[in-house]
């Protein structure tokens, strides 16, 4: 595992931050670094101010000096690190974007403490163990596979985290639904906890905002392929979503039908029964670079078993016209 980082900076505070509080001047000035852990360190006395202990709100003064001397600890949530094959769209110092297959466990969790692409990712970076959830800002469900995006220094993860609250990151999906989908649209209907059920996810009026927007790609035997963009990204978002339009995913155990869709032939029957999945994939990843600036947009192709899928759902035509 990686030893602790040390962090040292000094710096003399300008006219421009006089008056301003000192973790504010301090997340102004060190943007490496997040509010809390900044604040944090200020109230353990390893960023001081004139060599003084200070408060977070403490009012600074031009002229006076902003030490900081501290350790970048490995974050206490992180597992063990474990060997495991990543499938890497784009790396640099900064980012790392995951093509995950699908059958792989983001987080680690109850039932699930090895294995996990956080282990594979601390493998692969042992710099990361000083990230939460080693540089991970969002997720994927088990089960749906593509694009998953992953800081690795303090400094990409505040900034990625931020440009997730204020949707500047754009996450773009393909997925198969039952039914035919005449036209595209959005779904926007607020999402909660089942009241009974906590691992579902429900419309509900006293639920959190959630809007997705799609669009269709492909007509298929009972079945459409659609293009979705998350405006917001809530648990099982477009899986709740298209079920609530009427028009659940292929293949998904909790959300999905339970009857036979009517119209397929036996063999197209039988893929649809073996596929083990919900069919839906992170197809694309757009986002602001947080060092350069310059866009990143990466695309992960359809998987085998969805390509398949499609393949055999082709409508069949007749020889004849």
């Amino acid at each position: 595992m990686s030893p602790n980082q040390p962090v040292r900076h000094s710096w003399t505070v300008d006219p421009t931050h006089a008056d301003q509080r000192v973790d504010q001047a301090a997340a102004s000035v060190w943007p490496d670094y997040s509010r809390s852990r900044l604040a944090g360190w200020i109230r353990a006395g390893d960023l001081r101010v004139d060599g003084r202990i200070v408060k977070p709100n403490y009012r600074l003064v031009a002229g006076q000096v902003m030490d900081l001397d501290a350790v970048l600890e490995r974050h206490d949530s992180n597992p063990e690190p474990q060997a495991m094959r990543l499938a890497i769209l784009f790396e640099d110092a900064d980012l790392l974007i995951i093509d995950k297959p699908a059958g792989l466990v983001v987080h680690p969790g109850s039932g699930n403490t090895e294995g996990t692409l956080v282990n594979g990712l601390l493998h692969f970076d042992p710099e990361l163990a000083a990230l939460p959830r080693a540089g991970l800002v969002h997720r994927l469900d088990k089960d749906t596979s593509g694009c998953l995006v992953v800081a690795r220094t303090a400094r990409a993860h505040t900034y990625l985290v931020q440009a997730l609250k204020r949707r500047d990151i754009q996450r773009h999906y393909q997925a198969l639904v039952w039914g035919r989908v005449t036209a595209g649209g959005h779904v926007d209907a607020p999402l909660g906890r089942h009241p009974v059920d906590r691992r579902r996810q429900v419309v509900r009026d006293d639920g959190r905002r959630a809007v997705t927007h799609y669009r269709v790609n492909r007509h298929l035997a009972g079945a459409t392929l659609l293009d979705l963009k998350l405006e917001t990204g809530r648990t099982h978002q477009i899986r709740v979503h298209m079920q609530h339009a009427g028009f659940p995913l292929v293949g998904d155990p909790m959300y999905g039908r339970r009857g036979s869709p009517s119209g397929l032939t036996e063999v197209q029957r039988a893929a649809w029964r073996a596929f083990p999945r919900q069919a839906l994939h992170a197809a694309r990843l757009v986002l602001e670079h947080p060092v350069s600036g310059t866009e990143v947009d990466v695309v992960s192709p359809l998987p085998d078993d969805m390509a398949g899928l499609i393949e055999i759902l082709e409508p069949v035509r007749d020889e004849a016209s």
